[in-house]
């Protein structure tokens, strides 16, 4: 054990050091290392490091799903990987005779296990959903999550929390400066800046993830080479910090602030990105951005620590503690008024969301740049390494997320929880009287903020009313009354999950798959949202329905949305993941329904993988139908081709159906059985005749099996001409996910667009949906009804802005008539055109008539306007 006289007079030489910026070399005589392949070394293992990060998250996420629980014990998992790394390796890194070949060696590990993880995580966590089950204890999901990546990526994460210790040594020892902590910490920071950008926009959408973690791997091995072909003329001999340091009460008080700094940064970060998905897209390039931008921030505020900080001592941790909590304060104070910009700024694009971003995050995150420099750099003075400081950071860090969903947005809300921040790192503050006066400007506008309410970043339409509001650790889900009375469900302020006047749509979601099945008896509906389609699920005869939905918020309030109308056994809910529940369950069942997910919202691609896909045909039974439903007013053409490929690699005999005919939200259901079979129509015939089906489905237009067929949009061979030759969306080559921005500039394109090029593209067959002799049967009707069905598509797209009255009926009376000519028994178009001319009557008897005559004349077979011509008029 090292005497305390020896701890002071190391202390008091590097104290002389500090103060005269001239300690004597610390590495040998002979030529020293250009600045340039240092940096290089440095930036580069940052930037592998978050590129790793970024693709094991991402995979994490698809084993063991996206509930918080889960996401937070991946996250635990992977700091306490980098901790023990940081804690076990510091003793090798300080005594080691030659750091560049530590050094080496780890990256030659992290390589090797991250070449290693391509097929180690997806089978691992196959493995642990089995062992999990459907919705496990929080409890237990959290301890599953955490120990996954602990164990799988135990030797990767070990080995990542001794490189900065590593290449601050070889720093260090190669620029003979002991004052490199802050630098290297900041050059680090900055390759993982480009890591993070790199690795998002450009190496995952090209590669995927395994193209991915090779690109990463060979730059570990780069990194490698580079350590050992750059150095010096010999190694120097073990550094003059070779035992172990005893802690003093200055030590404990320096690593209870690098813990509670590390707890406070991480945490805040999360907070931040919480409130920034009721700001922003919430893509996966939204998060993207956001942690470039902290890590942008925290890069540079190393950087400049590391110029115009290391003269100082510890008297300047009081103004960047103070200073930290005085920009995260600012964020706070900003961020209701950056709400009422936000979709300005998202208009922009990604630029306007990484505006939004640095308004966020850039100024806080670099004074906690600099903060940490600073304490990096005193630990290092005291004992000789930075092992010690990036574990006992990593260590907060690593709980961070958890207190910050689970204690702090439960208790207090997310935006108070920013307040509560600022609070955090002025407790940190010694108590003397330049700290009272440095934080007590912070703290009064901060106890000021507490007092207030907390605004609330859910945006109403005028002349409407928020009814309520449930605030997660996932998510903010909120009811809102419209300007007309219409109630509808949102998620962070952005996201529609339907509402009152979606009731009809949402119960033809339920019944056009659970029609196709001849006799379903247990169905599962992966998504519930306002829990319209699975209410409109209950009304069939003799069926159990089982709900999954990812978030709590949602299941609590669907009681505004409880129709008193519905009668039926009420399904059964479980608040999980729907992929992992899928894969863990053990029931099998008739027909699956997966409810409409918008493609661009971060997660929400996972649902459209090949592999996902895969797993709901392991749960159906003999039989069974799986029904995939796709918004395609949020989607785009190339994703869209992408998702048709990948269920055609597990369904060879799908089909595609419409729900309904209205091209303001148009929706495409992807229809795939569990074998090959045709569609029995006498079946069907009687199905609809039963009283007690018939109730549920004819108020829905389901009277006849026409009305069904018509929604027939093609089958196997028609999808797989319309699809063509491309990528299919998996585990491993995410396109829907990172073909975000596409699907985010579908929304502000006409709802129709991408409904009309389907249409125009895929000729249905009646061959691919009937069996002889039925298809000769129907064969000439069906075409007709589906050419009437286009036209009458066609005509609606081309209504110009929102007509009413006699100017609707003028512009759209033509592409009507035009439908019912194609089809008589098109009853869409001819329902609507005997209500215009009912309403002519009172108003205009003449336009009446003539329109009475243009359907008689156009559908001669059908005695509806005959009749009334000769009631009202005489003829």
């Amino acid at each position: 054990m090292q005497s305390a006289v020896n701890v002071e007079t190391m202390r008091s030489r590097t104290d002389a050091a500090v103060a005269t910026d001239t300690e004597a070399p610390t590495a040998p005589a002979g030529r020293t290392v250009p600045g340039w392949p240092l940096i290089a070394i440095v930036a580069t293992s940052g930037f592998a490091g978050l590129g790793y990060e970024i693709v094991w998250t991402r995979q994490l996420s698809l084993a063991l799903g996206t509930e918080m629980m889960a996401v937070l014990g991946s996250i635990a998992g992977f700091f306490a990987g980098l901790a023990l790394g940081a804690f076990t390796l510091d003793g090798l890194i300080r005594r080691a005779s030659s750091p560049r070949h530590v050094y080496a060696v780890l990256e030659a590990v992290v390589g090797t296990w991250g070449l290693a993880a391509i097929w180690l995580l997806p089978a691992a966590g196959r493995m642990l959903a089995l062992l999990i089950g459907t919705a496990p204890p929080p409890v237990l999901l959290w301890a599953a999550s955490f120990a996954l990546p602990t164990l799988a990526l135990l030797p990767a994460t070990v080995a990542m929390g001794g490189t900065l210790a590593a290449l601050e040594r070889m720093t260090r020892e190669a620029r003979r400066n002991p004052k490199v902590s802050a630098g290297v910490y900041g050059a680090n920071t900055a390759g993982a800046v480009a890591g993070t950008l790199v690795s998002s926009f450009l190496l995952i959408p090209s590669l995927g993830f395994s193209g991915t973690l090779i690109c990463l791997a060979g730059l570990n091995g780069l990194c490698a080479l580079a350590a050992l072909m750059t150095g010096w003329t010999r190694d120097r001999s073990p550094p003059e910090f070779e035992n172990p340091i005893r802690l003093g009460f200055g030590d404990l008080r320096l690593g209870a602030t690098l813990f509670t700094t590390g707890l406070l940064g991480i945490a805040f970060e999360v907070l931040v990105v919480r409130l920034a998905a009721q700001l922003m897209q919430d893509t996966v390039y939204t998060f993207a951005g956001l942690l470039a931008v902290y890590l942008l921030g925290t890069a540079a505020g190393g950087l400049i620590w590391q110029r115009v900080g290391r003269h100082t001592g510890s008297e300047s941790l009081v103004p960047l503690l103070a200073g930290t909590a005085a920009a995260c304060l600012i964020t706070a104070v900003f961020t209701p008024f950056i709400a009422r910009i936000a979709d300005t700024a998202g208009e922009a694009g990604i630029a306007g969301e990484l505006a939004i971003a640095m308004v966020l995050f850039l100024l806080p995150a670099t004074a906690m740049g600099a903060l940490f420099g600073h304490l990096a750099q005193q630990v290092r003075d005291r004992r000789g390494s930075l092992g010690w400081a990036v574990g006992v950071n990593s260590i907060g860090a690593a709980i961070a997320p958890l207190v910050a969903t689970q204690a702090l947005i439960p208790a207090f809300g997310a935006w108070t929880s920013l307040v509560l921040i600022v609070l955090g790192y002025l407790l940190l503050l010694p108590i003397r009287r330049a700290a009272v006066l440095q934080a007590a400007i912070p703290a009064c506008i901060a106890l000021a903020l507490l007092l207030r309410p907390a605004p609330t970043l859910v945006k109403v339409p005028a002349g409407g009313k928020l009814l309520a509001v449930r605030e997660g650790s996932m998510a903010t889900a909120s009811v809102v009354d419209d300007a007309t009375g219409a109630r509808y469900l949102e998620v962070n302020g952005r996201f529609r999950m339907g509402g009152t006047s979606s009731v009809r749509s949402d119960h033809r979601q339920a019944m056009l798959p659970l029609l196709l099945h001849e006799r379903p008896r247990k169905a599962l509906f992966l998504g519930i949202g306002t829990g319209a389609t699975v209410a409109g699920a209950t009304q069939m005869p003799d069926l159990k329905v089982q709900g999954v939905e990812l978030s709590r918020e949602v299941v609590d309030l669907l009681p505004w949305f409880a129709n008193p109308a519905v009668t039926g056994e009420p399904p059964r809910l479980t608040v999980a993941d729907a992929r992992r529940f899928v894969v863990a369950d053990s029931d099998s069942y008739d027909v699956i329904v997966a409810d409409l997910f918008h493609p661009a919202l971060d997660g929400s691609g996972a649902l459209y993988t090949v592999e996902h896909f895969a797993a709901v045909k392991e749960r159906l039974a003999p039989g069974g139908i799986f029904c995939q439903w796709l918004p395609l007013y949020q989607l785009d053409l190339p994703s869209l081709r992408a998702i048709i490929r990948g269920f055609l690699a597990v369904y060879p005999n799908a089909s595609a159906w419409l729900n309904h005919y209205s091209v303001r939200t148009p929706m495409l259901a992807l229809i795939g059985p569990s074998n090959e079979r045709h569609l029995d129509l006498g079946a069907l015939a009687a199905r609809l005749l039963d009283p007690r089906i018939r109730s549920a489905v004819g108020p829905l237009g389901f009277d006849t099996p026409i009305d069904l067929l018509g929604q027939f949009l093609g089958g196997r061979n028609a999808l797989a001409s319309f699809a063509g030759e491309g990528p299919r969306n998996s585990d491993d080559y995410p396109f829907v996910a990172f073909d975000a921005r596409r699907n985010v500039l579908a929304l502000s394109a006409p709802p129709w667009s991408l409904l009309l090029s389907v249409v125009r593209a895929i000729r249905p067959e009646p061959a691919e949906l009937l069996a002889p002799p039925e298809r000769e049967i129907w064969s000439d009707r069906l075409t007709a009804y589906w050419q009437a069905r286009n036209r009458f598509l066609e005509a609606g797209a081309a209504l110009p802005g929102d007509p009413r009255g006699t100017a609707l009926i003028a512009a759209a009376a033509p592409g009507l008539l035009d439908s019912v000519r194609l089809s008589a028994e098109f009853d869409p178009a001819y329902g609507p055109l005997m209500g215009m001319a009912k309403s002519l009557i009172s108003s205009d008897r003449a336009a009446a008539a003539r329109l009475l005559r243009a359907i008689n004349d156009a559908a001669p077979s059908r005695t509806d306007a005959k009749e009334l011509l000769a009631r009202e008029f005489g003829e």
